[in-house]
């Protein structure tokens, strides 16, 4: 009994070891820490400072494992034994991660133009750039108001009319805020092939200084 015995546990040994060497043991992307940043990662919480502020983000919830490399220069985000899948959660985190960055070091910008047919929308900024008041969307007598997201900004253009810009260090934030400034001016009950009447994003980037 103890000779077949040992017999399976060589095969099973042999088999597990196959598919062990089949399998990607160690996934691994790194992420340069820019100039002017600082960095600190305590139980998969990031937190980055740069000269615009401060930046936190978890990760608490994905199965990965970050460090500091290089005397706080880089970044590494390491998966055990990941499939195709998983390991693009790695690339995930790095962008996030890199999103921080330019967040801190440059600003996110969003750029939305008023468009309108007949009805020429009216803008009004208050509350020190945090909130906006859309009037006479098609013609309408409601006041649209829409208050800005934590960090968020939005100013008139000054070189082209009929534009704003929506900018904000945190990209997610900055996206949010457009969103909501373009879902308050929406052609209800009507073709919208036709009436084209709105507010809408047309570029957006890193705000370059």
């Amino acid at each position: 009994a103890q000779r077949i015995f040992t017999r399976h546990a060589r095969r099973n040994c042999g088999e597990s070891a196959r598919t062990v060497a089949m399998r990607t043991l160690l996934t691994e992307e790194t992420v340069k820490v820019p100039k002017g940043c600082k960095i600190t990662i305590k139980s998969k919480i990031v937190e980055v400072s740069g000269k615009h502020g401060s930046l936190k983000r978890d990760f608490k919830h994905l199965p990965i494992e970050l460090m500091l490399a290089d005397g706080g220069k880089k970044v590494i985000a390491r998966m055990y034994f990941a499939k195709s899948k998983q390991c693009s959660m790695l690339n995930t985190v790095c962008s996030h991660i890199s999103n921080l960055f330019e967040g801190v070091t440059k600003k996110f910008e969003y750029k939305m133009r008023l468009v309108y047919a007949h009805f020429p929308i009216n803008v009004n900024i208050i509350n020190g750039g945090k909130t906006i008041e859309i009037r006479n969307f098609l013609g309408e007598k409601v006041v649209r108001t829409v208050h800005m997201l934590p960090g968020i900004a939005v100013e008139k253009s000054s070189n082209t009319k009929d534009e704003i810009i929506v900018s904000g260090t945190d990209i997610e934030l900055a996206g949010r805020s457009t969103a909501l400034i373009h879902q308050s001016c929406l052609c209800k009950k009507k073709d919208i092939r036709k009436f084209l009447d709105g507010i809408y994003v047309s570029s957006h980037g890193v705000h370059e200084e």
